[in-house]
């Protein structure tokens, strides 16, 4: 025979198993807000970001490098600590809004890992490209930049080697970049210092021999702003 106590115990178990029905329920609306909320960055709202992060990382990566070239007061390090902190810089500045691609290449590969639209492709890549342009013209604009303080990237040996070297440093930054973005068990708000830190090692390594792009338009911005097109291609391919 059942108690009064009992009773209680059943009328609170109850109350939190009902509770508990409609928790997920609320979790659903949650989500649902969230979506909704993600849905209203419009696609303009994108590609402004896009502009604005890759001209930033191109003004100071490109201008660290002619800065340097012409007061000599940057060094090769800073250069290097430069591109890496300035792409982690906008990685968390914009890529709520964009996604921080910044970089063709990054397009296409979230485009083929099915983690971007492929029709937002072009839209993307051009915005990059405009991002790099306006900031090599600025550059050219406020520095003093003669042909040997080029801000672009050139091989400094063979376009073998270069060619090599980009394959190499491109993919390691194609799959740490992957695997920040694209794995549900990686620590996504570290994902912005991984890709900085790569960036920053691989200009360490290759920016002596290539020039350490990893990216078309970071190339490509330079070379058609003071029609500089030596060895353009590898850097594309």
């Amino acid at each position: 025979m059942a108690t009064k106590t009992d009773n209680i115990i059943e009328e609170e178990e109850i109350s939190k198993m009902e509770q508990g029905a409609t928790n997920p329920n609320e979790s659903e609306i949650d989500q649902s807000d969230l979506c909704s909320s993600i849905a209203m960055v419009t696609t303009m709202q994108k590609l402004i970001a896009e502009i604005i992060g890759t001209y930033f990382i191109i003004f100071a990566g490109c201008g660290a490098v002619a800065v340097n070239k012409i007061y000599g007061s940057v060094t090769f390090p800073g250069i290097c600590v430069t591109w890496g902190l300035i792409v982690m810089v906008m990685i968390y500045s914009v890529g709520h809004i964009s996604g921080a691609h910044f970089n063709p290449a990054v397009t296409i590969t979230l485009a083929i890992f099915r983690r971007f639209p492929f029709k937002e492709v072009p839209l993307y890549v051009a915005a990059q490209l405009m991002g790099s342009v306006l900031a090599s013209a600025t550059l050219s604009l406020i520095l003093d930049v003669t042909p040997s303080a080029y801000f672009g990237t050139v091989p400094a040996g063979s376009n073998a080697q270069s060619f090599a070297v980009e394959i190499i440093i491109s993919f390691l930054l194609m799959f740490i970049i992957s695997g920040v973005s694209t794995d549900n068990q990686a620590v996504g708000q570290l994902g912005g210092v991984a890709i900085g830190m790569t960036i920053m090692l691989n200009v360490f390594v290759a920016g002596p021999i290539s020039g350490a792009s990893m990216n078309p338009a970071r190339s490509m911005g330079p070379a058609i702003v003071k029609h500089v097109y030596k060895g353009l291609w590898l850097y594309i391919i």
